[in-house]
């Protein structure tokens, strides 16, 4: 009966691929649309792809609050809801309100879809990220829903509802880490900025501080969060978790400081940026001349979205704890010392894991950046780089070109959005027959090295 049994990891990419169908053909209704035409399959396909895997690039000419009607909103809000949290975890949580039968099978791919290590306490886990998701983006909704009405006020607007579904709206894409917004016109959050002047200063300071603190709650992962309600201390922490958030603030603090000081952006803009740029795709001031006009920072945002978010959350990249163990890894092999963090060794498996992904990651990257740049020359090296990351590292920051992309560089973003949302080891997992473990490699062969370096 075992063998007969789907891999986990097959299940999870064909449930994704499943949303992602099912969105494209809920968008493709001209009904969608606020002209009242279809967007087109490849559009359409591109949009439920990054709104599934929370990446956030889009290629609506004029933004989604103008070229979207209310039905066309409200599915890429679903579809972000189901992207964030997967639509195996919301099936588990549903069966478990009814108390329905969980199989062994379903326990497993739950086990792999939040990357834990064994199958027990997951149905427990999965109530808890579920009411932990909605219970931070319901508060989040109530204290922006008053700012974003002053920002519909500012454009002669006074439409309470409207500002309650707006703020709804951006609490699930900043929560699930996704980057899209409905704000008015093609600027977005920008408008909400400093600079902008289109909101009261406490509108402004409120809806930047909740974004970034739902982008950081629901990129440091579910895990963290569970630990951190259950065990309080930081004694008591598991090492997973202190490692994700020394690493998430030191990147925070990090990152704000290199923006701030290679660019002419202030304290508000240069965190809002580093915060974001790990997988959240929100953008508070105009990026599509950054390569040119603010080098430093352009490769500072580069590095923050590949690195991106943590292990079980709602965002992307090699993740927090990857980047952390390569530079224990590093370190160790430097010193000569065993790989250890907070007086805990770091298992080999878990280097070479991360190794993996790494490279994984930046062979895509690469691959996919070159097959563009052969396809959209004109584009520029510099601006198809940082969309091949964005959309790698499910982030959708944009250096404008996304509406420029031609058919095959759409295809192209989307499969790596839907790649960089399961993440390489999950694709790399299908062809693995041992996924539960069962079977043992019992011969060793003779080792021999390699010249390396």
């Amino acid at each position: 009966m075992i063998k007969n049994r789907i891999n986990p990891y097959v299940l999870i990419i064909l449930s994704f691929i499943s949303i992602i169908l099912i969105g494209t053909v809920l968008l493709v209704m001209p009904f969608a649309s606020s002209k009242g035409e279809s967007f087109g399959f490849v559009d359409s396909l591109f949009m439920a792809t990054s709104a599934v895997c929370v990446t956030g690039l889009s290629v609506m000419p004029n933004g989604l609050g103008t070229d979207m009607t209310i039905y066309g909103k409200v599915v890429m809000w679903l579809l972000i809801e189901v992207g964030g949290l997967s639509i195996i975890t919301i099936a588990v949580f549903f069966l478990s309100i009814i108390r329905a039968k969980i199989g062994i099978t379903n326990r497993f791919v739950l086990r792999e879809a939040l990357n834990q290590e064994n199958v027990k306490g997951l149905v427990f886990l999965v109530r808890k990220i579920v009411i932990i998701s909605f219970s931070v983006q319901i508060v989040c909704t109530l204290i922006n829903w008053y700012p974003f009405y002053t920002y519909l006020e500012a454009y002669g607007i006074n439409d309470l509802w409207r500002a309650l579904f707006i703020s709804i709206f951006h609490s699930a894409s900043a929560f699930n880490n996704a980057g899209f917004d409905i704000m008015l016109g093609t600027q977005g959050l920008t408008e909400i900025s400093s600079s902008a002047g289109v909101l009261p200063t406490v509108s402004m300071v409120t809806i930047n501080l909740t974004t970034m603190l739902m982008i950081v709650v629901g990129g440091i992962g579910f895990i963290i969060i569970d630990d951190i309600i259950r065990h309080k201390k930081w004694k008591r922490f598991k090492l997973h978790t202190k490692i994700t958030l020394i690493t998430t603030l030191l990147l925070i603090i990090i990152g704000t400081l290199v923006i701030k000081f290679t660019s002419n952006l202030g304290w508000m803009e240069s965190a809002f940026t580093a915060i974001t740029s790990r997988t959240a795709g929100f953008s508070t001031w105009d990026m599509s001349v950054m390569d040119v006009a603010y080098p430093a920072t352009y490769v500072m945002v580069i590095s923050l979205m590949f690195i991106g978010a943590s292990p079980c959350s709602t965002g992307g990249g090699i993740k927090t704890t990857t980047f952390a163990i390569l530079i224990i890894a590093i370190f160790s092999y430097a010193t000569g010392r065993k790989a250890k963090a907070f007086n805990r060794k770091i298992p080999f498996s878990q280097i070479f894991k991360a190794f993996v992904l790494m490279n994984v990651g930046v062979i895509m990257i690469l691959l996919c950046t070159f097959i563009i740049m052969i396809i959209q020359p004109e584009l520029g090296l510099s601006k198809v780089l940082f969309e091949v990351v964005s959309a790698f590292s499910t982030t959708g920051l944009s250096l404008g070109i996304t509406t420029k992309l031609n058919i095959a560089s759409k295809l192209i973003l989307s499969f790596l959005m839907f790649f960089g949302r399961l993440g390489p080891l999950t694709i790399i997992g299908v062809v693995n027959k041992n996924w539960m473990n069962q079977k043992k490699e019992n011969i060793d062969y003779v080792e021999e090295s390699v010249i390396i370096g």
